[in-house]
């Protein structure tokens, strides 16, 4: 059970969010932009296990357990906020988001949304103001709708344990560079708004739901009044629907198979994180089984995985996830998570401290 009422329990479950996120990136990328009948049919039944990314991935790879740039951009925002001793503002992260696509060997696997306004960053081009760029690159980037801003946003969530309007807060700063957008800011929101309540002790999952929700409405909220109101469906409405379908499901099969149907499975904001919310659900919030919810629901698989684990992480803690995979996850990997999840826990723990 999370409880932060010392700094030892709250990094493990800080260390945990990490850890989760990174498990379901890593075992969701053998498996991108496949259907749920061909993985089953490939693996046999759902695949539980880490495996190499085939060449039909983004992720190509002959290494089981790397993450993606799902979770290499969630190690660099870690790095941002320690580094800013949790003071980040919008400037600060575009600078170390710009040096990430510049230097990260997951750069070549950046999204539709981002990618863009990087290279032209990168490139010289002026920006009307900080995170907005000219008109002529805003037509590039799907409109800032899809779920970049919300696959790497858990650090946002892990150093403010049960204060959503903080996480949220946060997390508006890291869209802004990219996904400046009520879509994008709700998304954003309800998994910052998640990990940051399952941090809170006894949350549970459905008080890690309610967190996501509250975090959905006030990232939409943040994201009319201070960024672009965009068409769309309301991200909050659309995580209802999923948890809806995983209560109803009889198996956690169905349930993957109900929710792709209902809400989708794809990169659009709107379609990936209520997914991972309503996959948290099906699992009964268990960070192995949300990795292996979202590399088996298809489509966006490594990101869905990354959002749904870094909720049950935070929930379950570190001790709680499989130690032979975690042991895999930090073999491979360069980052050293242990090393980020103490410089997260350590401005967690000054958070609530404050409270």
């Amino acid at each position: 059970m999370p409880i932060t009422t010392d700094p030892q329990t709250l990094h493990n479950h800080v260390l945990g969010g990490l850890m989760g996120a990174a498990l379901g990136d890593a075992l969701g990328a053998a498996t991108e932009q496949h259907q749920i009948d061909e993985i089953i049919q490939e693996h046999g039944g759902l695949l539980r296990k880490l495996v190499p990314p085939p060449v039909d991935t983004f992720s190509e790879s002959d290494v089981a357990g790397l993450v993606t740039d799902d979770c290499s951009q969630m190690f660099a925002l870690a790095e941002a906020l320690i580094a800013s001793g949790g003071d980040l503002d919008k400037e600060s992260w575009l600078q170390a988001l710009l040096h990430w696509s510049q230097t990260s060997p997951m750069r070549h696997q950046m999204g539709p949304t981002t990618r863009p306004l990087l290279e032209a960053l990168a490139q010289g081009e002026n920006a009307d103001h900080i995170g907005v760029v000219g008109r002529s690159t805003r037509k590039l980037t799907s409109m800032g709708t899809t779920n970049g801003s919300a696959m790497r946003v858990a650090p946002a969530g892990l150093v403010h344990p049960g204060d959503v309007e903080a996480a949220v807060a946060l997390a508006w700063v890291t869209c802004q560079p990219t996904h400046d957008t009520q879509i994008a800011a709700a998304a954003a929101g309800a998994i910052a708004g998640g990990v940051a309540t399952a941090l809170l002790p006894g949350a549970g999952v459905f008080g890690v739901v309610g967190g996501a929700l509250e975090g959905a409405r006030l990232g939409e909220k943040i994201g009319r009044r201070e960024g672009r109101f965009v068409a769309g469906p309301n991200v909050r409405r659309r995580i209802e629907l999923a948890v809806n379908e995983a209560l109803r499901a009889s198996s956690f099969e169905e349930a993957l198979r109900q929710i792709e149907a209902t809400v989708g499975n794809s990169v659009m904001a709107v379609e990936s994180v209520p997914a991972a919310i309503g996959i948290f659900v099906a699992a009964g919030g268990d960070a192995l089984e949300c990795a292996v919810g979202g590399a088996n629901i298809g489509n966006d698989t490594d990101t869905i995985g990354a959002m749904a684990g870094a909720m049950a992480g935070a929930l379950q803690g570190y001790d709680a996830l499989p130690a032979d995979m975690m042991a895999t996850i930090q073999k491979v990997n360069a980052e050293d998570i242990p090393l980020l999840a103490s410089g997260l826990a350590e401005i967690a723990w000054g958070n609530w401290q404050r409270r």
